[in-house]
């Protein structure tokens, strides 16, 4: 997909505002994108020691990202591509999540374009997004799906109605979004008053040889979990990080998962 490395971070202990799911043990998290968590959207790769596998839900619907150089990646490596569009792949990564393809030329910006998740109840989940949370309505179409941004230039967020109940199965995602501090407490204080559910209020989050943050977590009325974190601190933390590549690639080589999937006799994720 041509994600770079951004920064790569062990934890020796589950986090206390459940950023890893509700997992007691070491984690890590590697945060990959196209360019500076300051301006261009990053994915968080959460890795669970111990944990061989997930139960997908129907929640997260997909990330679109336009490249054709990652298209034709795909095809020089055998990657099963499925065509939904003009110009538009599906690409299902290990795991089962899905990544849809624009094959056009990257653009110099950020090239992801969107994430889509389920909702229950289009009307409902706008009015969170939109009224409470203060995204804008960039489109809409009929009663399926809203296309929502904080600003033009982002990464947007697409709302999809899938008529039904929302399963965010075991793999525990969540979407986060960086403001400034001193927003956290009214943000809080928002939720509070208009009774909307706060999973893990106002609180601190270290992180081994870099910057403390603080969030505030919530849920939409999908329970779709949503991080608000502290935007000072945050731009301290999110450093791209030269070593990153280096850090994963120890990580990876020390836990040796291969030898932990055949010990469990379990089957390993793959294309």
């Amino acid at each position: 997909l041509c994600f770079d490395i951004l920064r790569h971070e062990e934890f020796e202990e589950g986090c206390k505002a459940t950023c890893n799911g509700p997992y007691d043990g070491k984690w890590s998290k590697t945060m990959v994108g196209f360019g500076p968590e300051d301006d261009h959207f990053a994915a968080e790769l959460t890795y669970n020691y111990g944990v061989g596998e997930y139960r997908l839900g129907n929640d997260f619907l997909g990330l679109t990202l336009q490249s054709s150089q990652a298209v034709s990646n795909a095809k020089r490596l055998g990657w099963p591509l499925t065509e939904v569009g003009k110009a538009l792949y599906l690409a299902e990564a290990p795991g089962g999540y899905h990544f849809y393809l624009v094959d056009k030329e990257q653009p110099p910006n950020d090239p992801v374009q969107k994430v889509c998740l389920a909702v229950s109840d289009l009307q409902k989940s706008t009015h969170y997004w939109s009224s409470l949370l203060g995204m804008k309505v960039i489109e809409r179409h009929e009663e399926k799906t809203v296309l929502m941004g904080f600003a033009d230039t982002q990464c947007k967020l697409e709302l999809h109605n899938i008529g039904g109940t929302v399963d965010h199965g075991t793999a525990f995602g969540r979407i986060a979004f960086s403001c400034p501090r001193e927003q956290l407490a009214d943000l809080e204080a928002l939720m509070t008053k208009e009774n909307q559910k706060i999973l893990t209020p106002l609180i601190s989050l270290d992180t081994p040889g870099k910057a403390t943050v603080e969030v505030v977590i919530l849920a939409d009325p999908d329970a779709h979990e949503i991080c608000f974190v502290g935007d000072e601190a945050f731009r301290q933390l999110s450093q791209m990080d030269p070593s990153g590549n280096a850090l994963l690639d120890k990580a990876m080589a020390e836990d040796k998962s291969d030898d932990w999937f055949a010990k469990h006799n379990k089957q390993k994720a793959s294309a």
